[in-house]
């Protein structure tokens, strides 16, 4: 009924000619001797769309696609057989896309996807040297105070403290008197990320890592207090807790690999035992 009443809106607009197709509908316009059909239409206008709307996004797929038609018109015109032959790109296409779907097929049926840790683990200490720091890491705790906060003495007390870090203690603290903060001291961030946080004024990175383990700055109308946890340098070694991921992708595309290989093997080696194939 939609489509009827829609089509009611195209004739409103402009004569159309009274062609149709038995199973796409109406001719609702024509380019030579191409025709859009009235089923060409269907789910242009979601349910629910004004008249108004309609008939615009109607008039426009129509516009948009005698242009279409009078460009191919233009280019098959001006252009030789030779320029308009894609026989050899459309095979070529269908070759690819073929074999891809029967790869991502195999795949899907007969990849192991389960990666052990062991597997990590060991992958991770026979390549070491491809996990390289390329910026310093950081395991912190910090909370940011109103400048005037009496709170802060406390906040203080549990997080200069060079032997213990109540974290317990400080997320009830930081709950109600902390306008932000931020306490996982099991996840490593960037250093560079953590300065977008907290306004440190460090030209020396390393340096100000070794010789700091809490920092306290006032920056009205905020005090910031820091306590770093730990650090790593770049150049160093990336920790295993952030190449998990990387590493458990790296091990299931290898398996990717192999099993390709494998089968591209496999195939080849059959066809030539039954002697399905000649080289000339």
């Amino acid at each position: 009924m939609r489509y009827y009443l829609l089509w009611l809106l195209l004739a409103a607009l402009s004569a159309c000619t009274t062609v149709s197709d038995s199973g796409k509908g109406e001719v609702v316009a024509k380019v030579y001797g191409n025709y859009l059909y009235e089923a060409d239409l269907k789910g242009l206008v979601a349910s629910g769309t004004s008249k108004q709307d309609s008939i615009m996004l109607v008039k426009r797929f129509i516009d948009n696609w005698i242009r279409k038609q009078l460009l191919i018109r233009q280019a098959e015109k001006n252009l030789t057989a030779a320029q308009t032959d894609f026989s050899q790109e459309l095979e070529d296409y269908r070759t690819s896309l073929l074999i891809y779907t029967y790869e991502t097929e195999l795949i899907k049926q007969k990849l192991d996807t389960v990666v052990s840790e062991a597997e990590i683990n060991a992958y991770y200490e026979n390549n070491k040297q491809n996990f390289e720091l390329r910026h310093n890491l950081v395991k912190v705790v910090y909370t940011i105070l109103p400048v005037d906060s009496e709170m802060k003495p406390a906040f203080r007390e549990f997080m200069a403290n060079p032997d213990t870090l109540l974290l317990d203690s400080l997320d009830v603290l930081a709950s109600s008197h902390a306008l932000s903060y931020y306490n996982d001291t099991l996840s490593w961030i960037r250093f560079d990320d953590l300065i977008t946080q907290i306004p440190l004024e460090t030209l020396n990175q390393e340096a100000f890592l070794k010789s700091n383990k809490f920092v306290e700055i006032d920056d009205p109308p905020f005090s910031y207090l820091l306590r770093i946890e730990d650090y790593l340098l770049s150049e160093g070694i990336s920790p295993l807790e952030i190449e998990y991921e990387n590493i458990k992708n790296i091990l299931l595309n290898q398996r990717r690999q192999a099993l390709l290989r494998q089968t591209h093997d496999g195939l080849y080696e059959q066809a030539l035992r039954q002697k399905v194939f000649e080289i000339y």
